[in-house]
């Protein structure tokens, strides 16, 4: 098997009618101005040249095997070929488009599970397109877990992380109603996401004894059951499991005093609740560098902390910020020395 720095990072098509394409150009195009690391996209060579001349932009696009990447990187983008042509239109979601989505997925994935690239860096995707073409899996994540999976293994739990240089955050329950959130917490799924998130903070991110600040519930974390008991009877217990195996869990914090400069000191990682309680914080703080990082893979995911954005597909306009994060944050991870 390949090493891990020996080859560039791979990244997926996603929806072609979406930002993507411009992204993964621009990106390109700015690879000596913020010293990216080579990267090398799976999806349709023409219409990534179709994309790049709709812009103005000289973009010469190389049709390569992934060994080839980095040797036409400084001078070109090299672009493993799809099986199927893309003619997507820049801003219109489109079913007919779903199976090379998919395909630059499974591609990616398999290349990167061979050791043939050092980590996966996923452009955005648009779920609804894609179920209108059967997609049977919940989300991007939940897809990527099942191709992670064993032959006849069941698949890895993924845990999302979103990152910056100042902050990370876990939402230990993600895309579910607010209303259905209290009942799908229980004591085992935080300390199932806790583990994982220690473990990878040690293993991937070189911190030796990762830090982790667990967010309560409710309001001042229940403020001893006046508020709620969810944080004394599911949260509580889950942090006493955590401190008994020797991990440093602290909480349930009230969320609204642990996201700020001083507080956020004082943790590797903060533990969220739920969605928004995560990514509130971290896209005020860092919305254009922030990376969404999948936890319990058996590779490197990356990926933009935004969606395809199709309002403003084709303009010109998309800021390629978080893009470049999530490829220079892959470099580091799939280098083994992502910590400070």
């Amino acid at each position: 098997m390949t090493g891990p720095c020996e080859v560039p990072l791979l990244l997926t098509q996603g929806d072609p009618g979406g930002i993507g394409p411009e992204l993964t150009l621009s990106a390109w195009l700015k690879r000596n101005e913020v010293s990216l690391p080579p990267f090398a996209v799976v999806s349709d060579p023409d219409h990534l040249g179709r994309v790049a001349q709709s812009q103005g932009w000289d973009v010469p696009i190389a049709s390569v095997e992934p060994a080839e990447a980095r040797s036409v990187f400084d001078r070109a983008l090299p672009v493993i070929p799809l099986k199927a042509a893309v003619s997507a239109i820049p801003g219109k979601p489109d079913p007919a488009y779903a199976h090379s989505v998919i395909e630059s997925i499974e591609t990616a994935v398999q290349l990167v599970r061979d050791g043939r690239a050092a980590a996966l860096v996923t452009n955005p995707i648009a779920k609804h397109v894609l179920y209108e073409a059967g997609f049977r899996h919940p989300g991007h994540t939940e897809f990527l877990a099942a191709l992670a999976a064993e032959p006849g293994g069941p698949p890895p739990h993924p845990v999302m992380m979103l990152w910056s240089e100042e902050l990370a955050v876990v939402p230990v329950t993600v895309h579910i109603p607010l209303s259905s959130v209290p009942a799908a917490l229980t004591p085992e799924l935080i300390v199932l996401t806790a583990r994982i998130v220690a473990r990878e903070l040690k293993d991937r991110f070189g911190i030796p004894h990762p830090r982790l600040a667990l967010a309560g519930l409710n309001p001042h974390a229940g403020e001893n059951g006046a508020m709620g008991s969810e944080d004394s009877t599911i949260i509580a217990p889950a942090i006493e499991t955590l401190r008994a195996e020797g991990i440093d869990a602290s909480g349930p914090l009230p969320a609204d005093t642990m996201f700020h400069p001083r507080a956020r000191r004082r943790y590797d990682a903060a533990l969220a609740m739920y969605h928004d309680q995560a990514l509130i914080p971290i896209k005020t703080i860092a919305f254009d560098e922030g990376v969404n990082v999948t936890l319990g893979l058996p590779f490197v995911r990356t990926s933009p902390d935004h969606g395809t954005a199709f309002d403003i597909a084709g303009k010109g306009i998309a800021r390629p910020d978080s893009l470049m994060a999530a490829l220079r944050l892959a470099a580091r991870l799939g280098a083994g020395h992502a910590g400070p």
